[in-house]
């Protein structure tokens, strides 16, 4: 749906050319976990093309359909994810007492880690801890597994958050498996930035989106989701907009579809985006 929507700005343009100087019809791939962005940034995107200004959108499920919804600022939340390793001393199951149980450490430390977001940060400020996935090295009812294995993500807004963060994970587990005769140890890895909208390419968009859509989202919530369109933001000014998906499954769901109906707005807004930041004399 993406791609379909930049084609088509794409090929309005190249049919008309109601512009003055250059547009760079940017395919990011690998954006959900890849980080395509950092790639195409890394691999000299924006030198190589002369790119002085990068714009971004994104379908948005419960807004309108073909509405836009943006806000200048940090947008979306940096994203890192961690891996913690606790080990014990398997054992048979009924015999617990000869084992150090890492199930029974590893439950207490997903419980623990709550306590980062509930008595560590300031209930004003933003900041999320998932623990997504709990695996054992046991597959079997009777015996208590040697090793087990937790991962999450940490979502932020700011760099002190973030090292907050990371310092109580680290602190919480070790200290948490120890009480139950285990040991744990943090993989911590720093993923997307925040994406951070610039003020003037911001006003700049809304302007653009309310002359195709008539209505925009001016002062749209910040959303604690991800993006790495952050690390185009961070190498040029820019503005990312979200569009109207109207009422469907919100987005990694398992019935989420992309409204073909979204399309011919995001056309629209790619044309005006250029025409109107480049006009023709």
């Amino acid at each position: 749906g993406h791609t379909s929507m930049l084609l088509g700005g794409a090929k309005y343009l190249a049919e008309t050319r109601n512009f003055d100087d250059s547009v760079i019809a940017i395919f990011q791939p690998a954006q959900e976990g890849g980080a395509g962005g950092k790639e195409m940034v890394d691999d000299g995107l924006m030198e190589r093309f002369g790119v002085d200004e990068v714009y971004g959108m994104h379908n948005m499920p419960g807004l309108p359909t073909g509405e836009f919804a943006i806000r200048s600022g940090p947008f979306l939340a940096a994203a890192d994810k961690f891996t913690i390793e606790i080990e014990g001393k398997g054992g048979h199951a009924a015999e617990p007492h000869m084992a150090r149980d890492t199930t029974l450490a590893a439950s207490h430390v997903v419980v623990a880690l709550q306590s980062i977001v509930a008595r560590n940060m300031h209930p004003l400020r933003s900041l999320v801890v998932s623990v997504t996935s709990f695996r054992t090295d046991s597959d079997t009812h009777n015996v208590i597994p040697q090793r087990a294995v937790l991962q999450g993500t940490v979502r932020t807004l700011d760099e002190e958050t973030r090292g907050m963060a990371r310092k109580r994970l680290a602190e919480i587990a070790t200290s948490t498996a120890e009480a139950y005769g285990a040991t744990a140890k943090l993989d911590y890895e720093k993923g997307y930035p925040v994406t951070i909208n610039a003020q003037s390419q911001t006003d700049f968009a809304a302007e653009a989106a309310r002359s195709v859509a008539g209505k925009v989202y001016e002062d749209a919530g910040i959303l604690m989701a991800s993006e790495d369109f952050a690390f185009m933001l961070n190498a040029r000014p820019g503005a990312f907009i979200l569009v109207g998906n109207g009422d469907t499954a919100p987005v990694h769901h398992a019935k989420y579809d992309f409204n073909d109906e979204a399309i011919p707005a995001g056309c629209s807004y790619w044309a005006e985006i250029a025409e109107s930041r480049m006009p023709a004399w």
